[in-house]
């Protein structure tokens, strides 16, 4: 007798679910913010401190400078400086956030977790949504404590509902880009150290380009820089919608950044989990 008589038929190939997966991914890492909730809170008070300085020991000075006069006082000065630098304070606020991914990213790649999921029968790509799905909701509510703390210390937009959503929206886009390129750092870093390190670059280009003042006040070779480096326009286009002032062609040049760094981060997360396999 054939020992083909005796095959039963082959089983039914097992199906992924990658959205199940990348919800159950996001469960997870909503969960460990909660149980660890020093890197949170760290993150945020970060740029609520920078906000706090800038205001209330420079902003007297700084405004000044932004087109008011010595006579206006320091109290003017310092509500139009709050009115400049709050803009700032939010993307640095996305910064600080996608900072914690690439350490999250590099714990779970060090810890041995992701080799873990790996061996699962799971979507591959929720390992990565799940992280950056978790990072926007923990941008979200920094960006709502930051916000909160502008108002209180003087940050007086002029922007009406419409100019409030879509700059809702475009910090969201920002965020977005951000979180993908902080995912490939988490993954090309060795250590949680090194991962801690290198979005640090992410904080410093809000201060050279016009976050914090006015890039025709910088020398003639640092302007050119903070004039065409990415933060610049992204500043510019968040300021001009909250402050219900024309943006030009400054928000199509924003998007277009963040279209890149999104795209450059996605491809080269993706490259670099798949490369691990």
């Amino acid at each position: 007798m054939s020992t083909h008589a005796f095959a039963g038929p082959a089983p039914a190939p097992l199906r992924l679910h990658p959205l199940r997966d990348s919800a159950t991914m996001l469960r997870r890492n909503l969960k460990r913010m909660l149980r660890y909730p020093s890197m949170t809170v760290t993150l945020v008070a970060m740029p609520v401190v920078f906000l706090l300085l800038f205001v209330y020991v420079l902003g007297g000075t700084l405004g000044a400078g932004l087109g008011g006069t010595v006579s206006d006082g320091a109290a003017a000065g310092r509500a139009a400086y709050a009115n400049y630098v709050a803009p700032a304070i939010l993307l640095m606020t996305v910064a600080a956030t996608v900072q914690g991914t690439a350490i999250s990213i590099a714990m779970d790649m060090t810890e041995g977790i992701i080799a873990r999921f790996r061996t699962m029968h799971i979507a591959r790509v929720s390992v990565l949504t799940g992280h950056v799905l978790g990072s926007m909701i923990q941008a979200v509510l920094s960006l709502t404590v930051a916000t909160g703390v502008a108002l209180l210390v003087g940050f007086r937009p002029t922007a009406g509902l419409g100019g409030w959503l879509a700059a809702a929206g475009f910090l969201l886009v920002v965020t977005f880009a951000l979180v993908w390129l902080s995912v490939a750092l988490g993954q090309v870093s060795k250590s949680v150290e090194t991962a801690s390190n290198l979005p640090a670059p992410l904080l410093l280009l809000p201060f050279l380009g016009s976050g914090f003042v006015p890039t025709d006040s910088m020398p003639a070779g640092l302007r050119w820089f903070a004039e065409y480096q990415p933060f610049t326009p992204i500043i510019e286009t968040l300021r001009g919608l909250l402050m219900a002032e024309p943006l030009g062609n400054t928000g199509w040049i924003a998007l277009g950044w963040c279209a890149v760094i999104a795209l450059v981060g996605y491809l080269w997360s993706k490259r670099l989990f798949n490369r691990e396999s």
